[in-house]
Protein backbone atom coordinates (compact mmCIF):
# COMPACT_ATOMS: atom_id res chain seq x y z
CA UNK A 1 0.00 0.00 0.00
CA UNK A 2 1.06 3.52 -1.23
CA UNK A 3 2.16 5.43 1.78
CA UNK A 4 0.63 9.14 2.23
CA UNK A 5 2.70 11.53 3.84
CA UNK A 6 1.41 15.16 5.25
CA UNK A 7 4.55 16.95 5.32
CA UNK A 8 3.73 19.13 8.64
CA UNK A 9 6.00 21.31 10.37
CA UNK A 10 5.48 19.66 13.56
CA UNK A 11 6.55 16.55 11.38
CA UNK A 12 3.22 15.00 11.43
CA UNK A 13 2.74 11.54 9.06
CA UNK A 14 -0.60 9.76 8.19
CA UNK A 15 -1.20 6.28 7.16
CA UNK A 16 -4.30 6.29 4.56
CA UNK A 17 -6.90 3.96 4.47
CA UNK A 18 -7.00 1.99 1.58
CA UNK A 19 -9.68 1.81 -0.68
CA UNK A 20 -12.31 0.14 -1.78
CA UNK A 21 -13.97 0.99 1.32
CA UNK A 22 -14.64 -2.31 3.95
CA UNK A 23 -17.06 -2.05 6.41
CA UNK A 24 -13.67 -2.05 8.92
CA UNK A 25 -12.04 0.68 7.06
CA UNK A 26 -15.50 2.76 7.18
CA UNK A 27 -14.48 2.32 10.54
CA UNK A 28 -11.67 3.24 10.63
CA UNK A 29 -12.69 6.45 8.54
CA UNK A 30 -15.25 7.18 11.29
CA UNK A 31 -13.20 7.10 14.39
CA UNK A 32 -10.00 9.06 12.43
CA UNK A 33 -12.45 11.96 11.35
CA UNK A 34 -13.83 11.23 15.59
CA UNK A 35 -10.56 12.29 16.72
CA UNK A 36 -8.72 14.42 14.49
CA UNK A 37 -10.93 15.73 11.37
CA UNK A 38 -8.92 14.60 8.70
CA UNK A 39 -8.76 10.96 6.93
CA UNK A 40 -6.14 9.85 4.26
CA UNK A 41 -7.32 7.94 1.94
CA UNK A 42 -5.98 5.06 -1.39
CA UNK A 43 -6.23 2.87 -4.12
CA UNK A 44 -9.61 4.63 -4.99
CA UNK A 45 -8.63 4.47 -9.30
CA UNK A 46 -11.83 5.28 -10.73
CA UNK A 47 -14.47 7.68 -10.32
CA UNK A 48 -16.70 4.68 -9.55
CA UNK A 49 -14.22 4.05 -6.74
CA UNK A 50 -14.61 7.38 -5.17
CA UNK A 51 -18.23 7.31 -5.49
CA UNK A 52 -18.74 4.04 -3.32
CA UNK A 53 -16.41 5.00 -0.95
CA UNK A 54 -18.11 8.63 -0.69
CA UNK A 55 -21.03 7.07 -0.33
CA UNK A 56 -20.02 4.58 2.57
CA UNK A 57 -19.42 7.89 4.67
CA UNK A 58 -21.68 10.21 4.00
CA UNK A 59 -24.65 11.02 2.57
CA UNK A 60 -23.50 13.00 -0.44
CA UNK A 61 -25.55 16.08 -1.12
CA UNK A 62 -25.29 18.33 -4.52
CA UNK A 63 -23.15 20.76 -5.34
CA UNK A 64 -24.16 23.48 -8.19
CA UNK A 65 -20.89 21.94 -9.66
CA UNK A 66 -21.85 19.00 -9.12
CA UNK A 67 -22.47 16.12 -11.72
CA UNK A 68 -26.02 13.90 -11.09
CA UNK A 69 -24.36 11.42 -9.50
CA UNK A 70 -22.74 13.96 -6.72
CA UNK A 71 -19.47 14.48 -7.55
CA UNK A 72 -17.74 17.58 -8.79
CA UNK A 73 -15.02 17.15 -11.19
CA UNK A 74 -12.24 19.46 -10.18
CA UNK A 75 -10.06 20.30 -13.05
CA UNK A 76 -9.07 23.86 -15.03
CA UNK A 77 -11.99 24.30 -17.36
CA UNK A 78 -10.47 27.25 -19.03
CA UNK A 79 -13.31 29.07 -18.30
CA UNK A 80 -13.30 30.18 -14.41
CA UNK A 81 -10.12 32.09 -14.25
CA UNK A 82 -10.57 35.53 -12.35
CA UNK A 83 -14.36 34.19 -11.59
CA UNK A 84 -15.25 35.03 -7.86
CA UNK A 85 -16.31 31.55 -6.15
CA UNK A 86 -15.00 29.42 -8.95
CA UNK A 87 -11.30 29.24 -8.26
CA UNK A 88 -10.98 25.88 -7.96
CA UNK A 89 -12.11 25.38 -11.78
CA UNK A 90 -9.12 26.92 -12.40
CA UNK A 91 -5.80 26.79 -12.52
CA UNK A 92 -4.91 29.05 -9.74
CA UNK A 93 -4.24 29.02 -5.91
CA UNK A 94 -7.40 28.57 -3.97
CA UNK A 95 -6.82 30.35 -0.31
CA UNK A 96 -7.80 28.63 2.49
CA UNK A 97 -11.99 28.34 3.04
CA UNK A 98 -15.07 26.54 4.79
CA UNK A 99 -16.91 24.67 1.59
CA UNK A 100 -20.17 26.19 1.23
CA UNK A 101 -19.42 28.57 3.70
CA UNK A 102 -22.34 31.08 2.78
CA UNK A 103 -25.10 27.79 4.05
CA UNK A 104 -26.41 28.01 7.10
CA UNK A 105 -25.44 24.88 7.90
CA UNK A 106 -22.25 23.69 5.59
CA UNK A 107 -21.74 20.62 4.82
CA UNK A 108 -19.87 18.61 7.29
CA UNK A 109 -17.89 16.57 5.28
CA UNK A 110 -15.56 17.14 1.88
CA UNK A 111 -14.52 14.33 0.48
CA UNK A 112 -11.34 15.03 -2.23
CA UNK A 113 -9.26 12.69 -4.77
CA UNK A 114 -6.74 12.51 -7.45
CA UNK A 115 -7.30 11.03 -10.45
CA UNK A 116 -4.72 13.06 -12.19
CA UNK A 117 -1.92 14.78 -10.63
CA UNK A 118 -0.32 18.22 -12.11
CA UNK A 119 2.56 18.36 -14.03
CA UNK A 120 3.61 21.02 -11.29
CA UNK A 121 2.19 22.36 -8.30
CA UNK A 122 -0.96 21.46 -7.16
CA UNK A 123 -0.40 20.86 -3.77
CA UNK A 124 -3.38 19.78 -1.16
CA UNK A 125 -3.00 22.90 2.00
CA UNK A 126 -4.25 21.88 5.19
CA UNK A 127 -5.09 23.79 8.46
CA UNK A 128 -6.90 22.47 11.57
CA UNK A 129 -8.90 25.30 12.80
CA UNK A 130 -8.70 24.01 16.36
CA UNK A 131 -4.55 24.65 16.01
CA UNK A 132 -5.47 27.72 14.58
CA UNK A 133 -7.88 28.81 17.52
CA UNK A 134 -5.37 27.82 20.20
CA UNK A 135 -2.65 29.47 18.20
CA UNK A 136 -5.11 32.89 18.53
CA UNK A 137 -5.86 32.07 21.78
CA UNK A 138 -2.40 32.22 23.58
CA UNK A 139 -1.03 35.13 21.52
CA UNK A 140 -3.61 37.43 19.94
CA UNK A 141 -6.46 36.66 22.40
CA UNK A 142 -8.23 40.68 21.18
CA UNK A 143 -8.23 38.73 17.61
CA UNK A 144 -9.57 35.55 18.74
CA UNK A 145 -12.94 37.70 20.72
CA UNK A 146 -13.08 40.16 17.75
CA UNK A 147 -13.46 37.01 15.33
CA UNK A 148 -15.43 34.96 17.17
CA UNK A 149 -18.25 37.71 17.50
CA UNK A 150 -21.59 37.00 16.52
CA UNK A 151 -22.88 38.88 13.11
CA UNK A 152 -19.09 39.62 12.71
CA UNK A 153 -18.45 38.44 9.26
CA UNK A 154 -20.71 37.43 6.21
CA UNK A 155 -20.51 35.10 3.67
CA UNK A 156 -22.13 34.64 0.23
CA UNK A 157 -24.49 36.54 -1.75
CA UNK A 158 -27.50 38.25 -0.90
CA UNK A 159 -28.97 35.24 0.73
CA UNK A 160 -25.55 34.17 2.54
CA UNK A 161 -24.65 33.35 6.32
CA UNK A 162 -24.11 36.42 8.56
CA UNK A 163 -22.28 35.22 11.27
CA UNK A 164 -18.39 34.85 12.75
CA UNK A 165 -15.34 32.90 11.50
CA UNK A 166 -15.07 31.13 14.79
CA UNK A 167 -18.53 29.83 16.49
CA UNK A 168 -19.18 27.35 19.80
CA UNK A 169 -20.15 23.81 19.67
CA UNK A 170 -22.26 22.75 22.63
CA UNK A 171 -19.12 21.03 23.80
CA UNK A 172 -17.13 24.18 23.70
CA UNK A 173 -15.04 22.94 20.74
CA UNK A 174 -14.83 26.01 18.05
CA UNK A 175 -16.18 25.59 14.47
CA UNK A 176 -15.00 27.72 11.61
CA UNK A 177 -16.35 29.48 8.94
CA UNK A 178 -14.18 31.25 6.25
CA UNK A 179 -13.28 31.99 2.74
CA UNK A 180 -10.82 35.43 1.19
CA UNK A 181 -12.73 36.56 -1.63
CA UNK A 182 -15.29 39.68 -2.20
CA UNK A 183 -17.99 36.80 -1.10
CA UNK A 184 -16.88 37.73 2.17
CA UNK A 185 -17.21 40.76 4.53
CA UNK A 186 -15.99 41.74 7.71
CA UNK A 187 -17.48 43.95 10.11
CA UNK A 188 -15.03 46.85 11.10
CA UNK A 189 -14.35 45.14 14.30
CA UNK A 190 -13.16 41.75 12.75
CA UNK A 191 -11.14 43.18 9.53
CA UNK A 192 -8.38 44.76 11.42
CA UNK A 193 -7.53 41.17 12.69
CA UNK A 194 -7.77 39.05 9.41
CA UNK A 195 -3.98 39.01 8.41
CA UNK A 196 -3.46 37.83 12.05
CA UNK A 197 -6.05 35.42 11.24
CA UNK A 198 -4.18 34.42 7.75
CA UNK A 199 -0.42 34.38 9.56
CA UNK A 200 -1.71 31.72 12.13
CA UNK A 201 -3.31 29.94 9.69
CA UNK A 202 -0.37 29.93 7.30
CA UNK A 203 1.64 28.92 10.90
CA UNK A 204 -0.36 25.55 10.58
CA UNK A 205 -0.87 24.94 7.39
CA UNK A 206 0.33 21.02 6.38
CA UNK A 207 1.03 20.32 2.33
CA UNK A 208 -0.14 17.45 0.99
CA UNK A 209 0.52 16.16 -1.97
CA UNK A 210 -1.57 13.27 -3.99
CA UNK A 211 -0.95 11.16 -6.49
CA UNK A 212 -3.81 9.29 -8.78
CA UNK A 213 -6.04 7.21 -6.68
CA UNK A 214 -5.02 8.93 -3.54
CA UNK A 215 -6.94 11.44 -1.12
CA UNK A 216 -8.68 12.73 1.90
CA UNK A 217 -11.96 13.31 3.95
CA UNK A 218 -12.03 16.25 5.80
CA UNK A 219 -14.36 17.48 8.63
CA UNK A 220 -15.17 20.72 6.88
CA UNK A 221 -16.41 22.59 9.81
CA UNK A 222 -12.74 22.24 11.34
CA UNK A 223 -10.55 22.15 8.51
CA UNK A 224 -9.33 24.69 6.00
CA UNK A 225 -8.68 23.46 2.50
CA UNK A 226 -6.52 25.69 0.19
CA UNK A 227 -4.34 24.44 -3.20
CA UNK A 228 -1.50 25.97 -4.87
CA UNK A 229 -1.52 26.97 -8.56
CA UNK A 230 -0.30 24.38 -10.95
CA UNK A 231 0.44 23.25 -14.26
CA UNK A 232 -0.75 20.35 -16.52
CA UNK A 233 -3.62 18.12 -16.66
CA UNK A 234 -4.61 18.35 -12.66
CA UNK A 235 -8.14 16.27 -12.03
CA UNK A 236 -9.61 15.09 -9.09
CA UNK A 237 -13.37 14.31 -7.44
CA UNK A 238 -14.98 15.79 -4.76
CA UNK A 239 -17.86 15.38 -2.66
CA UNK A 240 -20.14 16.76 -0.06
CA UNK A 241 -22.26 15.43 2.78
CA UNK A 242 -23.18 14.43 6.05
CA UNK A 243 -21.27 12.19 7.59
CA UNK A 244 -23.07 8.91 8.39
CA UNK A 245 -21.36 7.75 11.13
CA UNK A 246 -18.55 9.87 12.84
CA UNK A 247 -20.16 10.90 15.85
CA UNK A 248 -20.00 14.07 17.69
Amino acid sequence: MTRVVIKAKNGINASPVPGPLTMDAVSAVADTLRNTGLALLDQLPTRQDVLDAAAHVMHITAHRDSDPDGLTVIRDTGQHTGREGFAGLSNGEVLPHTERSSLAAPPRLMMLVCARPATTGGQCLLADSHAVYADLAEHHPDALTALSEPRSAFFGGGDGHLGAVFTPRPDGRPEIRLRWDSLARFSPLAQPYLPVLRAAITRHQQVLTLAASQGYVLDNTRWLHARTAFTGPRLCYRALGEPKDIGP
